[in-house]
């Protein structure tokens, strides 16, 4: 059974930062694509970032620069740098795994940023 669970969310003012982490079990995150995605209250969810198989990153044009994807294969856990945060990355943040025939999607961690 593939799982996914993140945590790091919180509260945080704006130009703080925060750590995304996502613990998998079940698969290899090392093998797979792994990402990360949000969804702002009212908005559809949205891709943020995103890791492939051979360490590849990509970035939505909103956060390139200030997020980094990152994974670490020997805890099986791919994290999530959120620097210079904005009241506008304000959203629950999934983490993502896209296998072969299927998408699993963790809980979901809340991030805020406000003063």
């Amino acid at each position: 059974q593939v799982q996914l669970v993140e945590s790091g969310g919180g509260l945080v003012q704006p130009g703080g930062s925060l750590r995304l982490s996502c613990a998998a079990s079940g698969i290899i995150v090392s093998d797979n694509r792994m990402g990360w995605y949000r969804q702002a209250p009212g908005k559809q969810r949205e891709l943020v970032a995103v890791i492939i198989v051979g360490g590849s990153t990509m970035y939505v044009d909103s956060v390139e620069g200030r997020f980094t994807i990152s994974r670490d294969n020997a805890k099986n856990t791919v994290y999530l740098q959120m620097n210079s945060l904005k009241p506008e990355d304000t959203a629950v943040y999934y983490c993502n795994a896209n296998l072969i025939l299927r998408q699993v999607w963790g809980q979901g961690t809340l991030v805020t940023v406000s003063s």
